[in-house]
């Protein structure tokens, strides 16, 4: 298969803000009462914090969240990310020479614009992804992964066919969304346990960044 463009996912995948991420997360429900480390924090959140986080605590501990919790958290990482976050290892490297090949990229994140944009600029790979290939939920009347209509959006703006597109993705959810719009998928096993994105529809696994160039 010969794609026309890669289309990227930004945290796990492009940008290492899942540590901080779940690092804040685990403290902050410790601090609430509910003893959580990082290691459970990833077991139980990664990939879809927002989604069950309230439910977790409800059926590990028998409580209840504070209800702006989403928001005070969301509060709380973005103020660490204002601190510094890393570049994933090789994502400079790998969009250096996608741009050498002029094999066109972009990114498509379920996060807003303003978490993008600090992820972006903290993490050094802003000037790899200028706005013009940044996309967001936001740009979907907020309707995130697993729906396709992200993705679908993003090769409708660079002018590529879904069919055309490869996808690179850390998150079962990131997963299904790709394979529901047409495209193929790398499952970046990182952080994400392989057989997660397997089962979600992974075409192919890979454990670095630079083995995208591997399936080009």
């Amino acid at each position: 298969m010969t794609y026309k463009m890669v289309i990227f996912d930004n945290d796990g995948t492009l940008v290492d803000s899942e540590t901080t991420a779940h690092g804040v997360l685990s403290g902050y429900l410790t601090e609430l009462g509910y003893p959580t480390t990082l290691a459970e924090s990833f077991q139980y959140f990664l990939g879809n914090a927002g989604r069950n986080v309230h439910a977790v605590v409800a059926d590990r501990f028998g409580g209840t969240l504070p209800e702006d919790f989403t928001d005070r958290c969301h509060d709380r990482v973005f103020a660490a990310f204002q601190t510094g976050v890393d570049a994933a290892p090789g994502a400079a490297e790998l969009l250096v020479e996608l741009a050498r090949r002029e094999l066109p990229y972009c990114l498509a994140s379920s996060s807003d614009h303003a978490w993008i944009d600090l992820t972006l600029e903290r993490s050094g790979l802003r000037e790899h992804l200028p706005a013009p290939v940044v996309f967001s939920a936001e740009d979907v009347a907020g309707v995130g992964k697993p729906a396709p209509d992200l993705f679908l959006y993003a090769a409708r703006r660079m002018g590529v066919a879904p069919r055309d597109c490869l996808v690179v993705e850390d998150s079962p959810n990131g997963v299904l969304a790709a394979r529901a719009a047409g495209m193929d998928v790398l499952g970046y096993t990182a952080l994400m346990p392989a057989d997660r994105l397997a089962a979600a529809g992974a075409t192919a696994l890979i454990s670095e960044l630079k083995q995208v160039l591997d399936h080009l």
